[in-house]
């Protein structure tokens, strides 16, 4: 009896655990997207000048800061690209982010910005939300922790015990 109420922890343990991954991805991408908003923000009066006197072409308005003999342009130019770096950075951040589910999980899990993880781990606050997705996500989650659990701790018995749990056979019940 106890064996089945440690299953049924297990199971809620991972139910619970796999209910926060959507929810985790949605406020990455959130931020992810707050982020791009504001760099494009600080970017736009830049652009605005490469397009008036550039063509559009930011690359060649920080060239032009860079061969001034004005060392304020020259410090501007390392300012003005490390923006543009920023944004496109965000922008292929946030263009990985509207694949399907499984793309968005998997760019998460690999490939996201190790900050913005970081700063959307460290601002996370546990919810349970109700969607046909996360009621997914939750019930593969709990099943493989159930599975893996169990499977780990049948193996310790296996091979630290050394005996099955076979149940002896009643040979009177003829």
């Amino acid at each position: 009896m106890l064996r089945s109420y440690v299953r049924l922890v297990l199971f809620t343990a991972g139910l619970l655990i796999g209910v926060q991954i959507p929810g985790f991805i949605s406020d990455y991408g959130k931020r992810v997207e707050a982020h791009l908003m504001e760099a494009q923000q600080n970017l736009r009066g830049y652009s605005d000048t490469a397009q008036r006197f550039f063509n559009g072409d930011v690359q060649a308005l920080i060239q032009h800061y860079r061969s001034s003999d004005d060392p304020v342009f020259r410090t501007d130019a390392n300012n003005i690209s490390n923006l543009l770096s920023r944004t496109q950075m965000l922008d292929r951040e946030w263009q990985a982010l509207q694949g399907p589910w499984y793309t968005r999980a998997w760019h998460v899990l690999t490939a996201a910005d190790p900050d913005i993880r970081n700063e959307t781990w460290n601002g996370y606050t546990w919810q349970v939300l109700l969607s046909p997705q996360v009621i997914g996500w939750g019930l593969i989650c709990a099943l493989l922790f159930s599975l893996v659990i169990e499977s780990f701790v049948l193996f310790i018995d296996w091979v630290f015990v050394g005996r099955h749990h076979v149940r002896p056979v009643n040979r009177d019940s003829r």
